[in-house]
């Protein structure tokens, strides 16, 4: 759908009224810092131009309908007083989670009519599902005039996804939808939540971000992320320290020692390398943006693919190829971004080798034998907001 119009008249047909408000919540790129977020570390994602979009009306009796036009089925009705976790609902667990989490935290939603569609693709790492919960929680924490801050917002849309749908994530992608500004990466302090808007204008630096989806779908609830997320945990706990934001990355190599000799597990000892080293690779790259070198950044985000690949394993070919051929034809630097296993990778380009870049990349996928990828560039954009 490509207008709040359209968005309105289905949700007249559809529902027999006019919905009281349309929202939007875009998806989002990592520019660096994953798996850091539920070690109360320190990430830097960018809202996309993408957004999955609500027409929402209130309703007083406890029925909560929701529909997507993007997905195949008719509306999916659910009792507020009913709603439950784990219980299934399939796209519609995301915004049934969050009405689910805001009357758990004590707040009066009596119902709603949701039509909701989305620009953000599904499947490729760039929180499609933060989207959905971000949209909904907006719409509905100002229809009921709830008072709650786009971070309340954004934690509250994290617990929908933790305990209604069951993914272990960290807060940074409902963060990201709900306090993101144009032309800005977000620094988040996962601890605390505290943020920093920086500048993130790449246009003026004649540069260009390439978002690549590898159109290898990635299914987060299938243990990978869980066990990786259970392996920092054991890190932590194994070096006596609350979590492996606690660790600084000077003392890096003597916790690794540490580990190795109490006989942790091989993997623990990777991915707390991953996420000690990444930490820093975000700081690294602050300092890169303040001093307006943002050329510079572009080999961290290379070695932030590198870490990934080796010492978290969440990697797969196609991104690899990506990063590989990418770099190999000129770009600045290159990485998966999200929670890997498939998804997309970002690749950092002077704004006039953007498209041999991209054909290079696109080559490379031809010559593997690979399903050719979806390529856009990734302009900072605005968080959720009220559009209609």
């Amino acid at each position: 759908m490509t207008d709040n119009a359209e968005l309105v008249t289905a949700f007249t047909e559809l529902y027999g009224t006019a919905p009281e408000g349309v929202w939007a919540a875009p998806g989002r790129v990592n520019l660096i810092g994953e798996y850091t977020d539920f070690n109360d570390g320190f990430v830097m994602p960018l809202a996309l131009p993408h957004t999955a979009r609500a027409a929402v009306a209130r309703r007083t009796d406890g029925e909560l309908r929701l529909h997507s036009t993007d997905v195949p089925g008719g509306v999916v009705q659910l009792r507020v007083d009913e709603l439950a976790p784990h219980s299934g609902h399939g796209w519609a667990a995301y915004p049934a989670g969050v009405v689910w989490a805001l009357c758990e935290a004590g707040h009066q939603v009596t119902g709603a009519d949701i039509q909701l569609t989305s620009t953000v693709p599904t499947g490729a790492g760039l929180s499609s599902s933060a989207a959905l919960e971000v949209v909904t929680a907006l719409a509905l924490n100002d229809l009921f005039e709830l008072g709650l801050s786009a971070s309340e917002l954004a934690v509250l849309a994290q617990r929908a996804e933790n305990a209604f749908v069951g993914v272990p994530c960290g807060v940074m992608d409902q963060m990201a939808s709900a306090c993101c500004t144009d032309g800005h990466a977000l620094h988040l302090d996962t601890r605390d939540l505290t943020q920093r808007q920086v500048p993130f204008d790449l246009a003026a630096h004649g540069l260009r971000l390439l978002v690549v989806d590898t159109r290898v779908k990635h299914a987060l609830g299938d243990g990978a992320y869980a066990e990786r997320r259970a392996g920092c945990e054991a890190g932590a706990r194994a070096l006596g320290i609350g979590t492996l934001r606690d660790l600084p990355y000077d003392g890096l190599d003597a916790a690794l020692d540490t580990l190795a000799g109490s006989g942790a597990d091989e993997s623990v000892v990777r991915y707390v390398r991953h996420v000690v080293s990444d930490n820093a690779r975000v700081e690294q790259v602050i300092a890169l943006l303040d001093a307006g070198d943002v050329r510079a950044a572009g080999p961290v985000l290379t070695a932030g693919h590198v870490s990934l690949r080796d010492d978290l394993r969440v990697s797969c070919p196609e991104l690899d190829l990506v990063v590989s051929a990418a770099n190999a034809a000129g770009a600045l630097g290159a990485r998966m971004t999200g929670g890997g296993f498939g998804g997309s990778a970002i690749v950092l380009v002077e704004e006039a080798d953007g498209d041999a870049v991209t054909k290079s990349v696109l080559e490379a996928f031809t010559s593997a034998g690979y399903a050719t990828p979806g390529v856009f560039p990734a302009v900072p954009s605005a968080g959720a907001r009220r559009t209609g």
